[in-house]
């Protein structure tokens, strides 16, 4: 179950990464697609975080703005905002995983897709976010 969650958590990011740079793409069918090529992914687990991250989408933004002081959301790298949208939605408002958990998942994947300093940097801002 763990790692068809991690699976479900990792085509939520590409989604919304793809998303973020073809707008033209909609999120349904990228993650259908990206769920397909993860074969193992958790379907259903997945479109709720995606539908989640999507309909709170600028709460998240803000509350990750808020908690990132100095780094505009833009100019953060994109694949950390993915992974902090994805970890601030589960520690806010899924509460299907504990926090720890939460946060793990966000940090091994801006660790695995990032920049060497993007699981560094989502840890932070999402420690923040979960002790405000």
């Amino acid at each position: 179950m763990a790692r068809r969650r991690h699976l479900s958590r990792i085509a939520v990011m590409q989604v919304l990464f793809e998303t973020e740079r073809r707008p033209a793409v909609t999120a349904k069918d990228s993650l259908v697609r990206n769920i397909r090529e993860l074969g193992a992914a958790d379907e259903e687990f997945a479109r709720k975080v995606l539908d989640g991250v999507l309909s709170k989408y600028a709460e998240l933004k803000r509350t990750v703005e808020e908690h990132a002081p100095g780094w505009s959301y833009e100019r953060m790298d994109p694949i950390s905002r993915c992974a902090l949208l994805i970890g601030a939605y589960e520690l806010l408002f899924a509460h299907d995983a504990p926090p720890a958990v939460a946060m793990n998942e966000a940090i091994e994947i801006a660790k695995e897709y990032g920049t060497d300093e993007s699981g560094k940097f989502v840890n932070g801002v999402l420690n923040a976010i979960a002790h405000r």
